[in-house]
């Protein structure tokens, strides 16, 4: 358990992927704080790591609330005194055309999937910089990479994450801070599951190794980059997605 005593945040963790990296975190030891905004999904993933023997923290917070952002590091730090790892992982899709595309609908994804995670970053930075340690893991998506039709926003707000990614790896690498982003491609969750029979086998048909993906599957990436195996890797983008983008 190579992540004994270290305190990680990982925001939208009540399910899907973020619910897989709490739960992988809590496996190597780590005190794993749990953000959502569903107090009951926080609440039920705070309890099972509770369960696993190490510290859980759920807490209901708006990530894109500056204010709220930082009174939760604050009741972190209150609780445990110290942040070692960040992921940024909460994200939503509102998908239209672009040309359907509404300004709500591009500015809520955009301050979900982007500004939250700068707030996020922002406010564990401090903490982070005076520890002279911390690992910042972005949960980006192939599609930041690629662009995807009807997803305008969403690939806007991920290829923005990439880049906040790198900008953010080269502003904190002299204080021993890492930021590295994991970018997921056809992955198994709730959001994945409404596609229909023929969108699910299209995506299918561009992945090499002929699968989807699991939750597990990126939750391990993250664990990796978390660990001390990767303290020599910073400002890159790790695809988890099969071999669909090359």
């Amino acid at each position: 358990m190579y992540l004994e005593e270290q305190v990680a945040l990982v925001t939208g963790s009540g399910r899907g992927i973020g619910r897989a990296i709490a739960l992988a975190l809590a496996e190597q030891g780590a005190n794993v704080v749990v953000n959502d905004v569903v107090e009951e999904s926080a609440e039920e993933v705070a309890a099972r790591i509770e369960e696993m023997g190490v510290a859980a923290m759920s807490v209901v917070a708006d990530i894109t609330s500056e204010d709220a952002v930082k009174a939760m590091v604050a009741a972190i730090m209150d609780r445990f005194g110290r942040i070692d790892i960040l992921v940024n992982n909460a994200g939503i899709t509102q998908d239209n055309l672009l040309m359907r595309m509404s300004e709500e609908q591009w500015d809520t994804v955009l301050a979900v999937n982007l500004k939250g995670a700068f707030l996020c970053t922002k406010a564990v930075a401090r903490p982070m910089v005076k520890a002279r340690h911390g690992r910042i893991i972005n949960i980006a998506s192939v599609v930041g990479l690629t662009g995807n039709v009807g997803q305008a926003n969403y690939s806007s707000s991920k290829g923005g994450l990439i880049a906040l990614t790198k900008s953010t790896a080269q502003e904190l690498g002299s204080r021993r801070i890492t930021c590295n982003a994991v970018a997921p491609g056809f992955i198994e969750t709730e959001m994945t599951a409404r596609l229909s029979n023929e969108a699910r086998q299209r995506m299918l048909e561009r992945i090499p190794l002929g699968r989807p993906g699991q939750p597990e599957d990126v939750a391990r990436a993250v664990v990796f980059l978390a660990g001390p195996a990767a303290a020599y890797i910073t400002g890159q983008v790790l695809a988890v997605d099969g071999g669909m983008v090359m």
